[in-house]
């Protein structure tokens, strides 16, 4: 049987020198094994969102100390964007804390995508829920690529979020892609899900009309103030199963290692790359929490023999002392 006609749970659970070796074989055959794709981003509009995601910091029904912010000046926004240019980026995303944007927002939002284009830059949003109005007017500013999750499975959605639907965001993701804007959804494990929740949601991700062009996977990181402050750590065998799972089922989209990797060994990051993870977020920070700086990855991407995939992403070369070959900062935890 093919991946497409096997059980996904059945290649999620077999022995996992099995699971890791189909996982580089389905990776080589369509990626370079040996170079991994690198992002940016901003933090637009930070805190204060009316939603209760149970893991947000930036939500304002948890309890975190996090202040809420107002939308970014589009100067500044696109003053930001010159310095990321300039450090080597070539894909900008702005992220903003919203449920959906309000139409008083959208004029400038616009102008950032036309701004940000403008420089010879890719352009890539995460601003909520979108209506198919509202993608088609990020589509018409020029807005290349779009990031909305779907967490976890359907089933246990509702256990982390109960203030907007599973299919709310199912609705969001067909708008986007009705727009013609490129997909970016994944999820994140440690919410207290069962490895059965993580298959499905793969499963839900795999068959979309089109497989979603990014998949970010992402660890709780357990931020204070939220409901979800004391949750148990999750094994990192199964964040490396899910990986190899997703290279599997979605062969020809990136899977990036995203939220976590602060709390990462080393050991674990080059298992999740040979499970085939091929993208990652670079810089200290992610939208609110912490990351590998730049010079940590160059160094791990050295150990590794690792290059940076040069073209619509942010690329970092490690440089024979260590270094980062372009100083380039942002993450995305999306």
């Amino acid at each position: 049987m093919t991946p497409e006609t096997r059980p996904a749970a059945e290649i999620y659970h077999q022995p996992l020198m099995d699971l890791l070796f189909e996982a580089q074989t389905v990776h080589r055959a369509h990626f370079d094994p040996n170079r991994v794709q690198c992002s940016m981003l901003v933090s637009i509009k930070t805190g204060g969102c009316p939603e209760d995601c149970s893991y947000c910091a930036q939500s304002a029904r948890n309890g975190s100390e996090l202040s809420a912010s107002k939308l970014m000046e589009v100067e500044r926004v696109l003053a930001e964007a010159r310095q990321a240019k300039a450090a080597g980026a070539t894909r900008y995303c702005m992220g903003a804390a919203w449920r959906s944007p309000k139409e008083r927002d959208m004029p400038a939002v616009e102008a950032m995508i036309r701004g940000v284009k403008a420089l010879g830059l890719e352009t890539c949003m995460t601003l909520g829920m979108l209506s198919g109005e509202q993608a088609g007017r990020l589509r018409g500013a020029g807005l290349d690529y779009y990031n909305h999750n779907i967490d976890t499975s359907e089933r246990f959605y509702p256990e982390i979020i109960t203030t907007r639907s599973f299919q709310d965001r199912l609705d969001t993701l067909a708008a986007v892609r009705a727009a013609g804007i490129s997909v970016c959804s994944g999820g994140i494990l440690g919410l207290g899900e069962t490895a059965a929740d993580r298959i499905a949601m793969l499963e839900t991700l795999a068959s979309l009309p089109e497989p979603p062009q990014s998949v970010p996977v992402n660890m709780l990181m357990p931020m204070e103030g939220t409901p979800l402050a004391e949750a148990p750590h999750l094994d990192p065998i199964e964040l490396v199963r899910t990986i190899a799972t997703a290279r599997i089922l979605m062969p020809r989209s990136y899977v990036r290692l995203s939220a976590g990797r602060s709390g990462m060994s080393d050991e674990l990051q080059a298992m999740c790359f040979f499970a085939g993870a091929n993208s990652i977020f670079v810089g200290e920070r992610l939208l609110t929490a912490g990351n590998p700086g730049e010079d940590s990855d160059a160094m791990l991407f050295a150990k590794l023999g690792l290059a940076a995939e040069t073209g619509p992403e942010v690329g970092i070369e490690a440089t024979p002392d260590g270094s980062c070959g372009t100083g380039c900062c942002g993450g995305c935890a999306a």
